[in-house]
């Protein structure tokens, strides 16, 4: 039995996740059976070619026709968007002037999708970085609703498709900042979809959704309701993400990850991340081809031992050391050991930033830029951690 170490502390929280969820196997064709906001969509998909050639995209298609909808594609999405094509997909909306949004993708997608819709149906011509409200941005606010929008994942990384949040970065600066949209009034959570995912991107995307609630199971924003999704998700992906990187075709693994998965997105709405988005969002930001979800593998095991080692929050670590599979916990330092072994499981334990371009002498100017551009995360670790002691993490992660 896992005790949550919420019985202790304060239960004030709301519960406002207003977004309806298909979740299962085949529920992609129930898309026609509801309700339409309009009767012509935006379809937001990567620039890759797998959400076509797998068929998914004619799917869609064929289910918003049967609901009477027309739809135009938008196929320009990198797997770190940017400002820029983030604002040609707002340009296209409002060119063939949509009534809502429907994103089909993974986590990049999604996120573009929830920053296109809040972004097109603005009167006052500015561009996605305006409405920015942290780093370089503009700090303008939203005045006009957002569209309605549905988000299709493909993937189970971000739990983006119940989350109101985006992630752009921008090209010229290099910051890779969250952007506050409106909820998805419709989110589809099939995980056929996700059969094709290769290993590398399973695990991947697979430890994001991971790390998202685990920063929030220790996060000093955590409530009862984000503890009690954090556990289950933690629990899941420790039991079938191995198996989901082994045998891609096992439907019952890639069920239960995409479930862990949509978990994940609801901490972020129930509670919040921490300060490790944060420093991999300046690690990516500045490399566009190092995935999320490496980026934050290759710094977790420094930086959850940065928290273990002040004995800030013992409780929470052994609680989840429990929900990894470890046994016969001796303390928090038992939760590093089951991290790791499920890194080494899924094939991910001996990332190297060097691989991707990274040097150390970045480091003292990446730390700058997560506290510059996601300060607000910093805000939420369970103790105040200094620059110095950041810059220490990512030198004890770097190889």
């Amino acid at each position: 039995m896992i005790w949550l170490s919420y019985h202790h502390e304060k239960m004030n929280y709301i519960w406002n996740l207003p977004t309806k969820v298909l979740f299962g196997e085949g529920m992609l064709n129930e898309l026609h059976n509801e309700e339409m906001p309009g009767r012509k969509a935006l379809i937001v998909i990567s620039n890759g070619k797998s959400v076509k050639n797998n068929g998914w995209i004619d799917e869609v298609v064929d289910e918003l026709n049967q609901a009477g909808v027309e739809s135009v594609v938008y196929d320009n999405i990198s797997p770190n968007p940017t400002e820029p094509e983030i604002m040609d997909g707002v340009t296209c909306a409002r060119e063939n002037e949509v009534d809502f949004i429907v994103g089909l993708g993974g986590g990049s997608v999604l996120d573009s999708a929830t920053i296109i819709a809040a972004v097109a149906p603005q009167k006052d011509g500015g561009r996605v970085w305006d409405y920015i409200q942290s780093g370089t941005g503009g700090r303008r606010s939203l005045e006009e609703k957002s569209l309605p929008y549905i988000e299709i994942t493909t993937t189970a990384g971000t739990g983006s498709e119940v989350d109101r949040w985006g992630v752009v970065t921008n090209p010229d600066t290099h910051e890779k900042i969250g952007f506050e949209g409106d909820y998805a009034f419709l989110a589809i959570v099939d995980p056929r979809l996700m059969l094709t995912v290769p290993p590398t991107l399973t695990a991947y995307q697979g430890f994001d959704a991971l790390f998202h609630s685990i920063e929030g199971y220790i996060s000093n924003a955590r409530t009862a309701p984000a503890q009690m999704v954090e556990i289950a998700a933690i629990g899941n992906i420790a039991q079938y993400l191995p198996v989901a990187v082994k045998d891609g075709d096992n439907m019952d693994a890639r069920e239960k990850i995409a479930f862990a998965n949509t978990l994940s997105g609801y901490s972020m709405e129930l509670g919040s991340c921490t300060s490790e988005h944060a420093l991999e969002h300046a690690l990516s930001g500045n490399h566009p081809e190092l995935p999320h979800g490496a980026g934050l593998i290759m710094i977790s095991l420094a930086y959850f031992k940065h928290f273990i080692d002040k004995h800030v929050c013992d409780d929470r670590f052994m609680e989840m050391a429990i929900a990894l599979g470890a046994r016969q916990i001796k303390g928090p330092y038992d939760f590093l050991q089951a991290l790791e072994r499920l890194m080494r499981e899924c094939g991910v334990a001996d990332l190297k930033m060097s691989d991707y371009g990274i040097s150390a002498a970045e480091f003292p100017r990446l730390v700058k830029e997560a506290r510059e551009t996601m300060g607000g995360l910093f805000e939420c670790d369970p103790m105040p951690l200094s620059d110095e002691e950041a810059e220490a993490i990512y030198l004890a992660s770097y190889k």
